[in-house]
């Protein structure tokens, strides 16, 4: 079918997502690699401008300061310390001449599907810096770097054996770091907030009604409610506000829809309406958070907004 002019040119206003591109000759679905020769590898204009990337990356800086931006918000990550960005969140580099590390960077069916789901690959709520202590940063360098030596020793091995050892080395790093991003010891998160951020994940843009959400899951609203302020310390409404927020940052960042258009992506009835709920909750009227965003007068600074109390 060949598009009309109007649905090619809405087309290419959607969000451009960065795919992953492995060198010729290396195994497809993963690289490894030291944080200069990234920062030698990127494009200015990555420097400059938000990213969606396709896959995953961890960074993890041995020495020196990392800086980065991840859905908006500025992280600096002292050594020791690993970020990841999953698929799908807005990323923004700034110089990585200022650290020194290993960079990971891998597509999600690289790994295995238990594998996946033990480390929660696809959790669009996971936090993106990871502090370990001592003992546990030494156990992820290690594993770490076991994974580097293993990438840069393609030839040694047959492919096909070389790959199942990339994929194995792998899979202690993220289960590692995985591990570390849950609260400690204690019990698992709540099965009610867990099923909540999934169900909000994938209806956001069609209702930001917590009764919705309880009934299509069977609890009450006062049930959402309370799970998710044992577990974030917020209310079940804040969760879904901060979500469509977030798509609105990124939409309004990564496209040249209007706001009429953003706004109906979203759900909203009137680009009014959305107008006003980004404001309240941001502080930043739609067409002031891109102008900011996009970076007049200052391309690499990423920009705060604050968070308002929700309106039920």
């Amino acid at each position: 079918m060949v598009k009309t002019r109007q649905a090619a040119r809405e087309a290419g206003e959607r969000i451009r997502h960065v795919p992953f591109a492995a060198p010729a000759g290396v195994p497809s679905g993963v690289e490894v690699m030291p944080l200069a020769r990234l920062g030698a590898r990127l494009p200015r204009h990555s420097l400059l401008t938000p990213q969606r990337p396709a896959f995953h990356h961890l960074l993890g800086p041995t020495a020196g300061t990392l800086r980065h931006a991840v859905d908006f918000t500025d992280h600096t990550v002292a050594p020791g310390s690993w970020l990841w960005v999953r698929p799908g969140q807005v990323q923004q580099w700034y110089d990585l001449g200022a650290a020194e590390g290993v960079a990971v960077l891998f597509e999600t069916d690289f790994l295995d599907s238990a594998t996946a789901a033990a480390a929660r690959l696809d959790d669009p709520w996971a936090a993106p810096v990871h502090t370990p202590d001592p003992q546990d940063a030494a156990a992820l360098r290690t594993a770490a770097d076991h994974l580097a030596y293993e990438f840069g020793a393609l030839g040694r091995m047959p492919l096909e054996v070389h790959t199942a050892a990339l994929r194995h080395l792998l899979a202690v790093l993220v289960l590692r770091l995985a591990h570390l991003a849950r609260p400690g010891p204690g019990p698992e998160p709540d099965e009610v907030h867990l099923r909540f951020r999934e169900a909000v994940e994938r209806h956001f843009s069609r209702t930001r009604r917590v009764e919705d959400y309880a009934r299509a899951l069977g609890y009450s609203s006062r049930t959402l409610t309370r799970a998710t302020t044992a577990a974030e310390g917020g209310g079940a409404k804040e969760l879904i506000d901060r979500r469509v927020v977030l798509e609105a940052k990124r939409l309004l960042a990564h496209s040249d829809l209007p706001a009429a258009r953003v706004a109906r992506e979203l759900g909203f009835s009137s680009p009014t309406n959305f107008s006003k709920y980004f404001h309240h909750r941001t502080g930043h009227t739609p067409l002031a958070f891109r102008t900011a965003v996009r970076g007049r007068g200052d391309a690499a600074r990423p920009v705060r907004t604050r968070t308002a109390p929700s309106a039920s």
